[in-house]
């Protein structure tokens, strides 16, 4: 049977009405894509967002609580209880808060609905970093010298520390965003290292579980986009470079990676095809490696089973629509494309604007009298933010994504440039600046740059001393 006979032997109706199940960007870009496939949305926010701009944008809208992330997009019986009275067939998560919740995932399917991601099995062995871990030693994807149980015990872990050797690396079984993450230099300060890792990810996380590691130091973070659907079809849509970074949060992101071999960008793409393979993924996700560009060697770091901040890199890189794909994945679809449909061209680079001090990381929220988003052939802006609105002090610093297109890496340099300097936003401290001493700096603009970059270099030499720059 062809795979046209098959699309329509197994189609199904799509979704007669989505909850989008966030705040900001993410949410818009969800609302957008359910209303150009006909579908209707709802979008929940808390009494802190009424007058955001995907509450105006969906289909209809419920407030689920108080401002605190806690007591609204955490809720999950008010979130529950706004799609059980709008009758809304499935739930997008989008990324952060409840995206990657296998219990929420579970509790949707109990009361009939839809959750739009991975199966309930596939966020529970991937979402783990220990359990995703030993999925990869099952298949033969490398993964970094270390334990693969995550480790509760501190003298059962300096074992495994020992073992791997020093420095070490701890880092989080769940969740992510660099909380509990530390480099261990050696075995005397190793114990009471562990114990404060512990105590920050059992505060964040519930799970005082932490992985040990080998550190690697100067590598590239390269993370694979893939698709599966229920037939057990799995792709990759390329490789995302994300090594620029502060404190283990990424900062821009580019595609292709630069200086990645043409060889060994092909092995990272079919590990991590053969990861999503031998545990039947069916969604998108991101499987991310650390590269060794020196000694050509890759290693398995984790998978994020939900839909990634950066998705538009790859979208604008390989033209295709990774939130609609996600979405009637999830109705039964089987991928409306084989391995052989994915054309890649060009270059892309996404910059995260954050609403913040530049030098000193501090959160800049607050009112935004003028706000002027960049345009013309190329430049994509991804934000909730308009005139007259005010930035919340509540929820991520991010108000919006700039991710621009040329037709390689220079142009796309020099284009994401003119875009920063149109980028208008008043009122507020954002990273604007950051991003351009980051692209105009040599090591960046020659791909000489690893993960600990912006750690190496002072962007800011003359503000940090209190002189003008």
């Amino acid at each position: 049977m062809n795979r046209e006979i098959l699309v329509s032997v197994l189609s199904t109706v799509p979704f007669r009405k989505i909850l989008v199940a966030n705040r900001g960007e993410i949410a818009l870009r969800i609302i957008r894509a359910c209303h150009e496939l006909g579908i209707k949305t709802v979008a929940v926010h808390s009494t802190a967002d009424e007058d955001a701009l995907h509450v105006k944008l969906a289909s209809e809208s419920v407030c689920i609580g108080p401002a605190l992330a806690k007591d609204s997009y955490l809720n999950i019986a008010s979130i529950m209880a706004a799609a059980v009275a709008t009758q809304a067939d499935a739930i997008h998560p989008g990324y952060g808060f409840l995206s990657e919740n296998p219990a929420f995932a579970e509790i949707c399917g109990s009361c009939g609905i839809t959750f739009i991601g991975p199966s309930v099995r596939n966020m529970r062995v991937m979402g783990d970093k220990a359990r995703a871990r030993r999925a990869a030693d099952k298949v033969g994807v490398p993964t970094i010298p270390g334990d693969s149980k995550g480790m509760l015990e501190p003298g059962e872990a300096l074992e495994a520390a020992k073992s791997a050797g020093f420095p070490i690396l701890l880092k989080a079984c769940a969740g992510g965003g660099g909380r509990g993450m530390k480099i261990v230099r050696n075995e005397d300060e190793f114990i009471s290292s562990f114990k404060t890792a512990q105590r920050e990810v059992e505060a964040a996380f519930d799970d005082g579980h932490l992985l040990v590691e080998k550190y690697l130091p100067e590598v590239r973070h390269v993370e694979v986009q893939i698709a599966g659907d229920r037939l057990k079809n799995v792709i990759h849509l390329g490789v995302r470079d994300c090594s620029i970074q502060r404190r283990y949060q990424k900062v821009i992101e580019e595609a292709p990676s630069p200086g990645l071999p043409p060889h060994l960008q092909e092995k990272i793409q079919n590990a991590a095809v053969q990861l999503g393979e031998s545990v039947g993924y069916s969604s998108v996700g991101t499987v991310e490696f650390l590269v060794n560009l020196k000694e050509e060697n890759f290693y398995f770091i984790e998978m994020n089973t939900r839909l990634q901040v950066e998705h538009p890199v790859t979208e604008l890189l390989t033209d295709t629509d990774i939130v609609k794909e996600q979405i009637l994945i999830a109705a039964g679809e089987p991928l409306s494309l084989t391995q052989a449909d994915v054309r890649m061209a060009g270059h892309v680079i996404e910059c995260r604007i954050n609403a913040e001090d530049p030098v000193k990381m501090i959160p800049s929220p607050g009112y935004v009298p003028s706000y002027h988003p960049p345009g013309g052939n190329g430049v994509r802006v991804d934000s909730a933010v308009y005139s007259g609105y005010t930035v919340q002090p509540y929820y991520d610093s991010m108000i919006a994504k700039l991710i621009v297109k040329a037709k390689d890496r220079n142009s796309c340099i020099q284009k994401m440039l003119v875009a920063l300097d149109e980028f208008i936003v008043e009122g507020i401290r954002t990273n604007i600046e950051l991003h351009r001493r980051i692209l105009r700096h040599p090591r960046f603009q020659s791909g000489d740059f690893h993960t600990k970059f912006l750690d190496s270099v002072d962007l800011f030499a003359k503000e940090s001393n209190g002189k003008k720059g």
